[in-house]
């Protein structure tokens, strides 16, 4: 490839949380400068998430070294830092990288959907700050593209796989309308905290409730929600649609008798999800007419089945994305023959036109219509003509021969323009 694609990075595969946060880069825009000023990056793009820092550059060279150095100094790392954590890949293999990206192979949670928008903002950005161009554009679009249909037609995101998102997701299959509803999560611990996620990615409103309503407020902060006072809530079940229960309480917090005062002062169902372990539902719940009861244990049975249907459509995004790489790495090298293949085919027709109109000129032609079949007519001569050259200079771009692009410019005189 004569414009090679670089990709450097430091992910949780690789690295503890505590380390990759060393790498975290602050200001992205420095960053973009620095690295197409220090790096021989031309073109370059930053995906920064919690749980991996990637650079993928375009470059005629493919010093990784001076990556690491240009990483280093925006971080005020020891070049020493990267030899453990980053890890580097280059032309198919940085393409076959993005890909797996984007089909949410490499993910922490195996085919989680977050990673596709962080990556969509991730190309937004680099274009907004000027330092993506025709090939990281190109690139990014055509992988957000392949990821999206390889997501769609294997199913490797299909289900939850968290107990917060698979509650969730039990709650809008069970309850219609659920963004019009009132939601109440009560705890403010790690399971608590996966139901916020889940609640917040898709836009829900929700209140949250714990011992004490400082616990709630801090929780509010990070995960969204609106905190409520514990007392409150007690006594008014009845104002709720969804609860969503994950407390470490050693007693029934949600009790028969409370639910079933409730449900006197609510014209339409409700919806338990007990997540607590031990359980903190009154089991009898279940029994009260328009209460819906589920429990951890039957929750963490679906998360399982997911996952291992998940692990079981591995094998099979891999073959697609061996397949699809493969006319990716074609479509990349293809775009080194286009700039000349565009400037020849300008040129051809500039002259097309000038002699055309010398030939009306001199033939004192009025009438438009037979000047529109003349028209047509040098069109068509013109693309019978150089349409094969061309394709061949593509096909040789896309076989990598620069050799026969370079030549190719030389017997046309063009004269690159671009960086």
């Amino acid at each position: 490839m004569n414009q090679n694609i670089i990709n450097a990075r430091v992910t949780f595969r690789n690295s503890p949380i505590h380390i990759l946060e060393q790498f975290i880069i602050k200001d992205i825009k420095n960053a973009y400068e620095q690295f197409r000023n220090n790096s021989e990056l031309e073109e370059c793009v930053i995906i920064q998430t919690c749980n991996r820092i990637e650079l993928f550059g375009r470059s005629k060279t493919c010093d990784t070294d001076k990556i690491k150095e240009t990483w280093a100094e925006i971080t005020g790392l020891e070049e020493a830092a990267f030899d453990e954590n980053i890890v580097c890949a280059e032309n198919q293999e940085a393409l076959y990288h993005l890909l797996k990206l984007t089909s949410g192979l490499d993910s922490m949670v195996l085919g989680e959907e977050q990673i596709l928008g962080q990556i969509k903002n991730s190309i937004t950005s680099a274009r907004e700050a000027k330092a993506s161009g025709r090939h990281l554009n190109t690139l990014f679009d055509k992988a957000i593209r392949i990821g999206t249909r390889i997501r769609n037609s294997s199913g490797i995101g299909a289900g939850g796989i968290s107990v917060g998102s698979m509650a969730v997701k039990l709650a809008e299959e069970n309850i219609d309308e659920l963004k019009t509803k009132k939601i109440l999560l009560i705890g403010t611990g790690e399971v608590s905290t996966l139901v916020a996620k889940s609640l917040q990615r898709r836009r829900y409103t929700f209140d949250v409730t714990s011992r004490t309503i400082g616990r709630s407020e801090t929780f509010c902060e990070t995960m969204g929600g609106s905190p409520i006072r514990f007392e409150e809530v007690l006594g008014g079940f009845d104002n709720y649609d969804a609860i969503f229960v994950a407390t470490t309480a050693p007693y029934f917090l949600v009790t028969n008798e409370r639910i079933t005062e409730a449900m006197k002062n609510k014209s339409q169902g409700m919806m338990i999800l007990d997540l607590s372990n031990p359980r903190t539902v009154d089991e009898h719940v279940a029994t009260i007419r328009g209460v819906k009861l589920m429990n951890l244990d039957q929750i963490a049975e679906m998360v399982e089945k997911n996952v291992n249907a998940r692990l079981n459509k591995v094998k099979t995004v891999e073959n697609i994305i061996n397949e699809e790489v493969s006319v990716l790495e074609a479509s990349m090298k293809r775009l080194d023959a286009e700039p000349l293949v565009k400037d020849v085919f300008k040129n051809i027709d500039d002259l097309r036109e000038k002699q055309l109109q010398k030939a009306l000129q001199m033939l004192g032609e009025q009438d438009e219509k037979t000047i529109k079949i003349i028209e047509e007519l040098t069109k068509a001569v013109v693309e019978s003509i150089i349409s094969t050259p061309m394709n061949n200079i593509r096909k040789a771009s896309e076989q990598g021969r620069p050799d026969v692009v370079e030549l190719a410019g030389k017997l046309f005189d063009y004269k690159k323009h671009e960086k």
